[in-house]
């Protein structure tokens, strides 16, 4: 079993981030944070305890029917151990070269976020995202 701690962040997919930037601020009351420079547009929001990540996207892995996006909805689940994740879903037969597709796992221990990361699809075509704080 996988030892969860909590869920770590949602993330949208939105077509126009100003309006959604307004939205998520000036309706909801949610407080912009700072973000990593990523090589896409987005922004994120303090939501309690947690984070609440807009991604500009509108090709997305649900709809599309492809393989997993990073980029597209998901939530996060924190773990304690993302080589004992790794091993578990390996060992499940989930990994970065699995023949079947809806196995196939984006495996990123060296994140642009600063925190290893692992994506996965469940049997809807949702977006899966188990990380943990470092690399162990």
């Amino acid at each position: 079993m996988l030892d969860i701690l909590t869920i770590h962040h949602v993330a949208l997919p939105v077509t126009d981030l100003a309006r959604a930037k307004r939205f998520y601020a000036d309706v909801i009351g949610l407080h912009e944070v700072a973000r990593p420079a990523f090589s896409f547009p987005g922004a994120w929001f303090q939501a309690g305890d947690r984070i609440l990540h807009l991604i500009v996207n509108d090709d997305q892995t649900f709809r599309a029917g492809k393989g997993v996006d990073t980029r597209d909805i998901h939530f996060a689940i924190r773990v304690s151990s993302y080589r004992a994740a790794i091993d578990h879903l390996a060992a499940l037969g989930y990994r970065p070269d699995a023949e079947d597709p809806m196995r196939r796992t984006v495996e990123q221990p060296h994140a642009t976020a600063g925190f290893p990361q692992v994506f996965l699809l469940d049997p809807d075509r949702n977006v899966v995202e188990l990380n943990a704080e470092r690399l162990d």
